[in-house]
């Protein structure tokens, strides 16, 4: 029985040395240092020596202690987008695998599931998971217009193109929540629109249509911390309406003069 818990310790340890390899955490960060922190150290808890890069663009910058960590301080309130460029610019791995800062990994938290995923499908470029249980994932649909209203591209959510032969607990989809393992060079291909700062998620999806293949698996999971109200945060973080405008504009010339979530 020793033996086989020494043998067994001894495979995780060289799982968990081939995950450092491959995999880069990420996070892009904005004045919530106390949920950084547990985010860190939940982190160090199942994988402590893998490197973890995060980008921040807070008013008044605080220092992250740890080893491994790749600390980049940005002007102030840059926006979310603009601090997801920075942070996968800074990937040197194969991998990276993307979280909130108020995320919290837990025993459920398998890197190493992801990789074996995507290794096993190499034409997978983001393979997306659930937070507390919640898999949110979206397939985008086109339906095509006449030359004076234009087309339109919907979000349906919960909805899937087919399951992902071989894995039963995974879906191919066009988007999913911020908790994913994506292959750095594909995301860099495809990038985050940095004109879009407090309320941006499916654009990159929406960017990426044609050239990312992507997946969700409701059987790797990560937890989410504990809504915390923070005045300033949610201050920036709030779209106003002519932060909406400017969107809707944006996403009328950007996207071909399609009409969005029509």
């Amino acid at each position: 029985m020793a033996s086989d818990r020494k043998e067994n310790d001894g495979v995780e340890c060289i799982v968990r040395q081939y995950i450092n390899i491959q995999v880069t955490v990420a996070t892009k960060t904005f004045l919530r240092y106390k949920e950084l922190n547990v985010l860190i150290e939940s982190i160090r808890k199942y994988y402590k020596d893998i490197k973890i890069i995060v980008a921040d663009d807070s008013l008044n910058p605080e220092r992250v202690n740890g080893s491994n960590i790749e600390h980049y301080i940005m002007p102030p309130a840059q926006g979310w987008f603009a601090g997801r460029n920075l942070a996968v610019s800074q990937v040197t791995t194969k991998y990276f695998l993307w979280v909130d800062d108020d995320f919290q990994f837990t025993s459920e938290t398998k890197i190493e599931s992801f990789v074996e995923i995507m290794e096993a499908v190499p034409e997978l470029d983001i393979v997306g998971a659930a937070v507390n249980n919640d898999q949110f994932y979206f397939k985008l649909v086109y339906e095509s217009g006449d030359m004076e209203e234009g087309g339109c591209l919907s979000r349906v959510f919960n909805t899937v193109h087919q399951a992902l032969p071989s894995y039963p607990h995974c879906s191919l989809v066009d988007g999913v929540v911020n908790f994913f393992l994506a292959r750095t060079d594909s995301v860099r291909r495809v990038g985050f629109d940095p004109v879009l700062k407090r309320v941006a998620h499916s654009e990159f999806f929406m960017d990426g249509l044609g050239e990312l293949l992507v997946a969700s698996c409701g059987n790797i999971k990560i937890g989410h911390q504990a809504h915390v109200n923070h005045n300033t945060y949610s201050e920036y973080r709030t779209q106003k309406k002519t932060d909406e405008r400017r969107k809707l504009a944006h996403h009328f010339w950007d996207y071909n003069l399609f009409h969005l979530d029509c």
